[in-house]
């Protein structure tokens, strides 16, 4: 017997449970979603034909609906006829809050009573019917000779503005200025005038807002222009008397920063041009010191130097004094004609002196002059400035009456240039609404669309479905796929069996082509991965109730391991209800119970099953209580005489639940192969079982799903029984 190393089961364990329990991640989960809804794939579809046939006839009940259409254009602002500032809004302000103040306006509740009112819906009894909203109860509905009575009219109105409203759409078009106007009522001739009429209406309404705004506006300014000239008279009279009062004279206004207007007094004009006197005289002043001192009584001054009569003295000297010094040359000084030239020009520096003297007495002069002029300007600068001190001190409260009258007098030009501005721009009716294309009256209904509802039911039956098979799902416990064994159970797997129709499983497992045969091979070699020996050499077969499929498993493996050379007993351990004794076509006569019981002949208790060449040991009569006879060691010691003389021991042992034999019979052994119905018991009673066995002691290899019918489970199971029954391309 091969021998399977123990570090090499742990990674077998592992691949098992990876690919036979489904912990693959998102992909298994999703595969886990797509099995549930194969598996449901009956009431996911039973809710999608229900949801069709609902949608269907909801659609033929539901009332036909007519839409009508009509599309106005809104400008952002009317054309300009008038380009007042200030008359029109700025157009900085944002598109956006325009066109959604116009669309709040056309879902206005005034504007849908308007419409109302406009057609004559209000007193109509057969518009109120039409769309149900006539209570016959309500003193506004209570007829009188088929009309309504006048006293119910406003409740009537804002009924029917509610009705319009309901019923209609405002639809703006994507990146233009067009807003489609669409009203749907039962009625298509309805649908059209209710849709022309909301497009007059709001076109007029928009109108008349413009108009009443203009009116009311030239009124609070008329009240205003009255108000502001009362102002501006009263305090222009306060500034009058106030300067009659106070001697304050001054010259008439100029015009100062801002409109203000500032008017100049009479001493401060003075005492302006005096300081500019003044200056020019310091100047004048500072000149004439500087030329005087400058002269110093030497006659080389600048003023000198620029005298003519004096040039011209100078240059006469100059001529004799050159002839002198000829004569020099040639005489002596007492030359009676070089004395004559020497007198002649000292004649002229006495003259020269004299000149420069009187062109120096000029200069004190002008000096004297300047510095009396300078004083006398002084003088009256200083005298000015006190008056203009005590002037600036009485004119403090006069600037106060000024500056009210300016400011009146500003408000008030303003105020009566906007009036003047809005009386022409209201003369001028101008609309920034126009109607593009009026309703039509519609051919076909708008609602219901068959196509659409149909769609929309297919997605809700998809939906509810979907959910319906999850939620069943969950509600559902049992064990229905292999993969539920390691998730709900934490038990290994060990293979899926096909279920048997329409044939013993004895017959079937004579065909070792049979896909029972191929399915127990598999577990047969699972389960060879379970011990470090390989196959357990002894083993109970159990399951949580009767009927699941433990005795077919039981037979099936001992079989398998017959067929592969070994030698193999299988036992009936369950004395409660025996059925291996069937298999051999003998009498349940003696058997397990009677060795449990005393006797030690085993061979006489075993019979073969010549169709399977297998060796069995019947149940035995029944006993009173088999849990009495297995609670003693005559198991044990039976056990270890069958494996003295056999390769294994199977033990096909009752079910767990309810009955204490199982795990009687299963703590002698090596094990316990426990076998799940595929769609049978639910995970609890497993779970319950399979606690049982682990209390007492009893080593679990695995489990075995039987009934499990692969092609109508999820694809990835549906695979291996049908192997090499077909030609394989190359």
């Amino acid at each position: 017997m091969r021998i399977i190393p123990n570090r090499i089961e742990p990674l077998v364990a592992e691949t098992l449970a990876r690919k036979d329990a489904g912990e693959g991640g998102s992909e298994s989960v999703l595969r886990q979603y797509l099995q549930i809804v194969v598996r449901r794939r009956w009431v996911l579809a039973g809710v999608i034909v229900g949801a069709l046939a609902l949608g269907l006839v909801l659609t033929f009940l539901m009332t036909p609906k007519y839409t009508a259409s009509s599309t106005i254009e809104i400008s952002r602002e009317a054309d300009q006829v008038t380009s007042f500032e200030g008359v029109e809004r700025d157009v900085s302000i944002a598109d956006q809050e325009f066109y959604q103040t116009q669309y709040g306006l056309l879902r206005s509740r005034s504007l849908a009573e308007r419409v109302a009112t406009e057609l004559r819906l209000v007193d109509d009894p057969a518009f109120f019917r039409l769309f149900k909203a006539m209570d016959e109860d309500e003193p506004a509905f209570q007829l009188v000779n088929n009309r309504f009575q006048a006293r119910g009219r406003e409740d009537r109105r804002r009924v029917a503005g509610e009705i319009l409203l309901k019923n209609l759409a405002v639809e703006p078009t994507r990146l233009s200025r067009l807003v489609e106007i669409g009203f749907t009522s039962p009625e298509p001739e309805l649908s059209m005038r209710v849709a022309n009429a909301w497009s007059a209406n709001f076109i007029e309404s928009n109108l008349e807002r413009k108009i009443e705004s203009t009116s009311y506006g030239t009124k609070v300014l008329q009240r205003q222009l009255a108000e502001y000239k009362e102002r501006l008279d009263e305090s222009q009279r306060q500034l009058v008397a106030y300067a009659s009062s106070q001697e304050i004279i001054n010259l008439p206004a100029q015009s100062g920063p801002g409109g203000t207007t500032q008017e100049r007094s009479i001493v401060a004009d003075e005492l302006a041009a005096l300081n500019g006197a003044l200056s020019e005289a310091v100047a004048d002043r500072i000149q004439a010191e500087a030329r005087f001192r400058n002269a110093g009584g030497s006659g080389s001054t600048a003023e000198a130097l620029a005298n003519s009569a004096i040039n011209n003295l100078r240059q006469r000297r100059a001529e004799l004094a050159a002839e002198y010094q000829q004569l020099m040359v040639r005489f002596e000084p007492g030359y009676p004609a070089a004395q004559a030239i020497a007198d002649q020009i000292a004649d002229l520096d006495r003259s020269i002196r004299r000149e420069e003297g009187r062109v120096t007495a000029s200069l004190g002069a002008q000096y004297r002059q300047a510095v009396q002029r300078e004083n006398a300007l002084q003088a009256q600068v200083n005298r000015l400035k006190d008056e203009f001190l005590d002037l600036r001190r009485r004119s403090i409260q006069y600037n106060i009456f000024q500056q009210e009258v300016d400011t009146n007098r500003a408000l008030y030009d303003g105020l009566l240039q906007r009036f003047k501005e809005i009386g022409v721009a209201g003369g001028i009716a101008v609309n920034n609404v126009s109607i593009i294309d009026e309703a039509e009256l519609p051919l076909e209904p708008s609602s219901p669309r068959l196509l659409l509802n149909l769609a929309l039911a297919l997605l809700a039956g998809l939906v509810l479905g979907v959910a319906a098979a999850l939620g069943l799902e969950q509600l559902d416990e049992r064990i229905s796929d292999p993969g539920d064994l390691n998730r709900r159970l934490g038990l290994p797997f060990l293979g899926s069996v096909p279920p048997v129709v329409d044939i013993e499983p004895a017959e079937a497992l004579r065909d070792r082509k049979s896909e029972l045969v191929d399915a127990y091979l598999a577990v047969q070699t699972n389960l060879g991965f379970s011990t470090e020996h390989g196959v357990p050499r002894s083993f109970s077969v159990t399951s949580s109730r009767p009927a699941e499929g433990k005795s077919t498993t039981a037979l099936a493996l001992a079989t398998t391991l017959t067929r592969s050379g070994r030698k193999v007993i299988l036992v009936d351990g369950d004395m409660r209800s025996p059925s291996v004794h069937h298999l051999g076509g003998v009498q349940n006569v003696r058997g397990l119970s009677n060795y449990l019981a005393g006797e030690e002949d085993i061979a006489s208790l075993t019979f073969v099953i010549e169709k399977l060449g297998l060796t069995a040991l019947s149940a035995g009569p029944a006993p009173p209580n088999a849990a009495e006879l297995l609670i003693g060691g005559r198991l044990a010691l039976l056990l270890e005489k069958l494996l003295a003389d056999y390769d294994h021991v199977i033990v096909d042992s009752p079910p767990v639940l309810g009955l204490a034999d199982a795990p009687l019979i299963a703590r002698q052994a090596e094990g316990v192969v426990y076998v799940i119905e595929a769609n049978g018991v639910g995970s609890a009673q497993a779970s319950n079982a399979l606690h049982r066995l682990q209390t007492a002691g009893c080593k679990v290899f695995g489990g075995v799903l039987t009934k499990f019918d692969a092609r109508k489970a999820q694809y990835e199971y549906d695979y291996g029984y049908d192997y090499g029954d077909k030609p394989q391309p190359a």
